[in-house]
């Protein structure tokens, strides 16, 4: 094992549900990586949210922030908790501190319906539903965070920002994105998702974006009002490739879509930058499921491939991108017999049960395995 890339992942198990989602996801991750053969992954765990702050009086401590600097991936299973919040009544997010520091500037949401889940939309089309929406994450609307202004018991501002290097970089990314999903059999469709028809920061995001669509003349480029998107996600998901929106659309958008695949237990997620990115399902901690072995690691799984995806082409060790698509292939694997059933999607399967269910898939031989794909 000494001759093999050595990758270090900050891991932030954070509030509620997080401790409980965190360890079988790192046994996935050893187990996938243990099968390839290719590259070998050291965890360190760090103290960060809503349970740090009270404890420390800082969600965020400078030491994990700086592990996290150095680390090679950044893996993270829900911060936060309702009734912990800062002294101006916000809540405490410390994913979104790691956002802002290392310029996550897109957001990348998967839609993808797994095999043998229950169809949330009748319609037979909606079963193999496969699109992604990229959401920017460091400005628009959450530029204010921190930052609004109250005018006494009058009047309340937060103001949106929308930048030329940051919209540029953003969808360069989704044009990227859509060339490989191309490969791979989608469109090679970009939608850009905004409000260009009242706000002049959505007309200065649509601009930038046909300029960056011009450069990318191999792919389709299209432009849709978010209204319009939100019905669509609902009337004809499947016509969606690439979706690329602004911070709080996105925000927005991101949870519809992960209603259409059974929820956010399902939903997994990056946050990508230059140098850095995080990974972590789009759900929150769940106070309220905490402690009673109920939460659904699904998301966090795939959050996890996804990781691996991302290893892959930033540290060029093919085996990563291998291990990522075993993990995804056990996680269909276990779905796929239509029995598994986590609480969320009405059944009764709790973490245990859908941990010890997709890593049997990773081990066995008729799945496709980190070595043999």
């Amino acid at each position: 094992m000494d001759n093999l890339p050595k990758l270090e992942i900050a891991v932030f198990e954070g509030d509620g549900i997080g401790t409980e989602i965190t360890e079988p996801c790192l046994d996935l991750l050893l187990a996938a990586s243990e099968s390839s053969g290719g590259f070998e992954l050291v965890f360190n765990r760090l103290p960060a949210g809503a349970g740090t702050y009270q404890r420390e009086g800082t969600a965020l401590p400078a030491e994990s922030m700086d592990a996290a600097r150095k680390a090679d991936a950044i893996l993270l299973a829900a911060m936060g908790l309702p009734d912990v919040r800062y002294p101006d009544g916000t809540e405490v997010a410390p994913q979104l501190d790691l956002r802002f520091e290392f310029g996550l500037y897109a957001g990348v949401r998967p839609v993808r319906g797994l095999p043998g889940t229950p169809a949330v939309l009748a319609d037979p089309r909606a079963a193999s539903l496969d699109f992604v929406l990229i959401r920017e994450s460091t400005e628009g609307l959450f530029a204010s965070r921190g930052k609004g202004l109250i005018d006494g018991d009058r009047e309340a501002r937060d103001t949106q920002v929308i930048t030329r290097p940051v919209s540029e970089r953003l969808f360069d990314f989704a044009f990227d994105l859509a060339r490989k999903r191309r490969a791979a059999g989608s469109p090679g469709r970009v939608t850009c998702v905004d409000k260009a028809n009242v706000f002049k920061s959505f007309a200065f995001f649509r601009q930038i974006f046909d300029e960056r669509a011009a450069l990318n003349d191999d792919l389709e480029a299209e432009h849709a009002y978010v209204d319009a998107t939100a019905l669509n996600m609902i009337r004809r998901p499947w016509d969606f490739d690439v979706l690329v929106t602004e911070n709080m659309f996105g925000d927005i958008l991101s949870d519809l879509a992960a209603g259409l695949i059974g929820g956010m237990g399902m939903a997994p997620s990056a946050d990508v930058g230059e140098a850095h990115a995080v990974f972590q399902p789009c759900h929150g901690s769940a106070p309220d499921i905490a402690g009673q072995g109920k939460a659904n690691p699904t998301a966090m799984f795939l959050s996890a491939a996804m990781m691996l995806e991302w290893l892959a082409d930033k540290h060029e060790v093919p085996d990563c991108a291998r291990a990522g698509l075993a993990i995804r292939n056990a996680v269909d694997q276990a779905f796929g017999g239509g029995a598994l059933r986590p609480s969320d999607l009405g059944g009764d399967a709790g973490t245990l049960a859908v941990s010890e269910a997709v890593m049997a898939a990773l081990q066995d031989p008729r799945v496709p395995t980190a070595a043999a794909i």
